[in-house]
């Protein structure tokens, strides 16, 4: 399994509107071979900024590379740069392959 996670650092004003934006955003996913799961995650507010995280999990590295490469991934993210002004910075990406897992 392979996960990713991007993370953004939301101005504490702009929580809302980040939060509307991603509810109503298609992010195309469930189409996409390879694609598990998705999970938008809010966490500490750190005084001028709340940090969230999304996560999606994958069948392997390549189903993730394949998707970065499809139209899929244009249409989800047509216009990302248009909500620039919510975040203290750009979002970070980590990923990470899975070397255990524990499933209850």
């Amino acid at each position: 399994m392979f996960l990713t996670m991007n993370r953004f650092k939301v101005r504490k004003q702009a929580t809302d509107q980040f939060e509307d934006l991603w509810s109503r955003r298609d992010s195309h996913l469930k189409l996409v071979p390879g694609f598990l799961a998705f999970h938008l995650m809010r966490g500490p507010d750190h005084g001028d900024y709340v940090l969230y995280a999304s996560h999606t999990t994958w069948k392997n590295r390549d189903s993730f590379e394949n998707w970065t490469k499809s139209e899929a991934f244009r249409s989800a993210h047509k216009g990302a740069g248009d909500a620039r002004d919510l975040y203290l910075e750009a979002p970070t990406l980590e990923c990470f392959l899975t070397v255990q897992s524990l499933i209850n």
